[in-house]
C-alpha cells in the first residue's frame, strides 16, 4: 500500500479536542496538512486553531447527531478535495456486573459505533469527490486493541471496538474498486482524559503524543492496520489465540483479581 499521507493533505479529524485527536492535531499541522477539526467541544478546536489559522477549520459538532454533522458537509467543501477522514471520535465506559445496566453497552454502541457510522455519511461523499478529481483518498477508523481479549467490565468497550474493527474492514473491501484506502488504528493503552479514570494497571501505556507519532508514520509507511505499543499488542494476540478454556480462565482470574482490588 502507498503512502497514503501525502504533502499538505487536506484532513477531517474527529474527536479532535482532547487525548490521540489533539495530539494528532499537532503532529498533522507540523506535517504541514490542512486540517478541519470536529469535537463536541467548540473551546479547544478554537484554541487549537490559533496552532495554524490559516490551515485549520473548526467545525464542531456531535458525531451521534445527523443533524451536528450535516452542517460540516460546507465546511469540508470548502477545503477542497477531502484526501483523508480520521474519524477518531469514542468514549469509554465501563460495565459494573453487579448493577449492570444496558446504557452502559448503549452509551458505548451509540459513541463509538453509531458516532462513526453517522460521520459516514459526509465523509464517503467528499472522499468520493476526491477520487473524481484524481485525488488520493483515505479512510481511517480508530477502533482498539481492547476487543482482541475479554477484559473484565469491558463488555461495552470491547463490544463497541470490535464492531468498528469489523466495520474498517468490511468498507475496506467494498471501498477497494473506487479507490479509497481504509486504515484501522488499534491502540494499546494511551494516557488520555479517558484513561486517566482508570483504576487497574495498564500496561506498556504510551502518551497521545507517541500514540499520534505512529499512526502519522503507520500512514506514511502505507499501513493498512496500525497497532502499537508492539509488545502490548503482540501480547494480546498470542493470548488471544489461545485455545477459548485458556483465554476464558485468564479473564476470569482477571475479573476476581480486580474484584478483590475493588474490595480493599
Amino acid at each position: 500500500m502507498k503512502n497514503v499521507l501525502q504533502k499538505s493533505s487536506n484532513i477531517w479529524l474527529t474527536g479532535a479536542s482532547s487525548g490521540i485527536g489533539e495530539a494528532l492535531t499537532r503532529a498533522l499541522v507540523a506535517d504541514g496538512h490542512k486540517l478541519v477539526l470536529t469535537g463536541r467541544r467548540p473551546e479547544p478546536l478554537q484554541s487549537l486553531q490559533q496552532l495554524a489559522s490559516d490551515r485549520i477549520s473548526v467545525a464542531a459538532a456531535d458525531t451521534t447527531s445527523s443533524d451536528d454533522l450535516v452542517t460540516i458537509a460546507p465546511v469540508l467543501e470548502s477545503h477542497g478535495p477531502l484526501n483523508m477522514a480520521i474519524l477518531n471520535a469514542g468514549t469509554c465506559d465501563y460495565v459494573d456486573i453487579a448493577n449492570y445496566s444496558s446504557d452502559v453497552i448503549g452509551n458505548n454502541i451509540i459513541t463509538n459505533v453509531m458516532g462513526t457510522a453517522r460521520s459516514l455519511d459526509i465523509a464517503l461523499p467528499a472522499l468520493r469527490r476526491a477520487r473524481a478529481e484524481g485525488e488520493p483518498a483515505t479512510l481511517v477508523i480508530v477502533s482498539s486493541s481492547a476487543w482482541w481479549l475479554p477484559f473484565t467490565r469491558a463488555e461495552g468497550y470491547g463490544a463497541s471496538k470490535a464492531a468498528l474493527s469489523y466495520l474498517g474492514h468490511c468498507l475496506r473491501a467494498d471501498l477497494a474498486p473506487e479507490g479509497i484506502d481504509v486504515v484501522v488504528v488499534s491502540p494499546g493503552f494511551v494516557k488520555t482524559p479517558l484513561t486517566d479514570a482508570n483504576d487497574f494497571p495498564m500496561p506498556f501505556i504510551v502518551t497521545a503524543e507517541q500514540a499520534a507519532e505512529r499512526i502519522v508514520s503507520g500512514l506514511k509507511k502505507g499501513h493498512r492496520d496500525i497497532s502499537f505499543p508492539k509488545r502490548f499488542t503482540w501480547a494480546m494476540k498470542l493470548l488471544g489465540a489461545l485455545p477459548q478454556p485458556v483465554v476464558d480462565r485468564m479473564a476470569a482470574a482477571m475479573a476476581r483479581q480486580s474484584a478483590a482490588n475493588a474490595s480493599k
